[in-house]
C-alpha cells in the first residue's frame, strides 16, 4: 500500500509448497493466489491503518508472469476497482522491479538515484539492463537471449543436488568457498545482451566428468563449486553493466530483482561501483524479490500521470513492455 509515494504496508504470502517439486508449479501457484488474496488485502489495510473508502486507485500486475496467477490478481483488482468506482492501474512487473529503487517507507529518508539511472534487473525469469529516464520512460538496452541469471543459479544448484530454490543455497555455500578454484567460461555475446545457456552446459559437463573420477566430488568440493559458479554468473552480469555505463555515461547505477538479494552479487556490485565512481543503489531485501510495494509505487506514479486502464484490460505472460 502506497500513500504519496511512501509505502505503508507490504504483505506477502509465501508459497513454500513448490520446494517439494523442484520448481514452481503453475496450478499450485494459482490456487495459493486464490486462497490468499483476500487475507493479504485485509492485512495490508490493517497494517496501513486505512479503510477501503480511503483507497483512490487499485494497481495490479498485468505482465509478465504465470498466466493463472495474473488472471486471479487482475480479476480481483478489476472487481474491487469497479465496486469502489475508482481507477484501475495495470503495472508491468519488470518496470516495478526497476522502480523498487525509489521505494521509501513512512518516516524514513533513504537515498534515491537521480534520473537517468541504469538498472540491472536480475530475477528468476528475466535479466535486463534498463535506462530509466523517468518513472514512465524506460528503455531496455540489454537482455538475456536464453536463460535468466536466476535460472542459471537454480539449474546449477539442481545439477549439484541442491533443493529448490537453489540460488539462495549456492549463495550460502559460496560464502565458505574459493571462487577461483574452478574456471567456467564467460560467453562472448556482442553488445549488452546476456547468455547463460552455455555456462549451464559447461557446468553440467564439468560435474559429469569429475564425478566419473570421484563419485563424491560434489560433496567434497561443494563450497568451492558454488563459489566458482556464482563468481562466473556475477562477472557475466557486471561486465555487461560496466559496458552499459561506459556507453551511456550514466553513473547512477541500480540493482533490482530477486537475484539482487544474492550476497555475492550485492558485494561485487558495490565494489565495482566504488572502483568506477558510480553511485550505487540496491533496494532492501524485502523489495528485491517479488513484492506488493513495488507494484503499489509504480501504480502511484502512473496515478500521477492518470495512466489508467479500462476494465477490459487483459493480462499477458510475455515480457514485452
Amino acid at each position: 500500500m502506497c500513500v504519496d509515494g511512501k509505502i505503508l504496508s507490504n504483505i506477502i504470502a509465501s508459497q513454500d509448497v513448490h520446494a517439494r517439486y523442484g520448481g514452481v508449479v503453475p496450478e499450485l501457484a494459482s490456487r495459493a493466489h486464490l486462497q490468499n488474496i483476500l487475507p493479504v488485502v485485509d492485512q495490508a489495510l490493517i497494517k496501513g491503518a486505512v479503510s477501503l473508502s480511503d483507497v483512490n486507485a487499485i494497481a495490479f500486475t498485468q505482465s509478465p508472469g504465470l498466466i493463472g496467477s495474473l488472471l486471479i490478481g487482475a480479476q480481483f483488482a478489476k472487481s474491487l476497482a469497479f465496486s469502489l468506482s475508482i481507477p484501475l492501474i495495470a503495472v508491468h512487473h519488470m518496470q516495478a522491479h526497476v522502480l523498487a529503487n525509489l521505494i521509501t517507507e513512512m518516516g524514513s529518508l533513504n537515498a534515491r538515484p537521480d534520473f537517468p539511472f541504469l538498472c540491472l534487473t536480475v530475477s528468476g525469469g528475466h535479466t535486463q539492463i534498463v535506462v530509466c529516464k523517468s518513472p514512465a520512460n524506460m528503455e531496455v538496452i540489454g537482455e538475456t537471449l536464453d536463460d535468466a541469471a536466476g535460472e542459471a543459479f537454480d539449474k546449477s544448484a539442481k545439477l549439484l543436488g541442491l533443493s529448490y530454490p537453489g540460488g539462495p543455497l549456492i549463495d550460502r555455500y559460496a560464502l565458505n568457498g574459493n571462487p577461483n578454484r574452478f574456471k567456467f567460461p564467460e560467453p562472448r555475446i556482442p553488445g549488452l545482451n546476456f547468455s547463460f545457456s552455455g555456462l549451464k552446459t559447461s557446468i553440467l559437463y564439468f560435474i559429469q566428468n569429475e564425478k566419473e573420477k570421484d563419485p563424491e566430488f560434489v560433496e567434497k568440493n561443494l563450497a568451492d563449486i558454488c563459489a566458482s559458479v556464482q563468481a562466473r554468473i556475477v562477472s557475466i552480469l557486471l561486465n555487461k553493466l560496466k559496458n552499459a555505463s561506459a556507453q551511456t555515461g550514466i553513473k547512477d547505477v541500480c540493482l533490482a530483482g530477486g537475484v539482487a538479494a544474492n550476497k555475492g552479487l550485492r558485494k561485487a556490485f558495490e565494489e565495482t561501483g566504488d572502483s568506477l565512481g558510480w553511485k550505487t543503489f540496491i533496494p532492501k531485501m524485502e523489495y528485491c524479490t517479488d513484492n506488493a510495494a513495488m507494484i503499489a509505487l509504480t501504480g502511484y506514479y502512473k496515478y500521477l500521470d492518470q495512466s489508467f486502464s479500462p476494465l477490459s484490460v487483459t493480462v499477458s505472460a510475455r515480457t514485452e513492455w
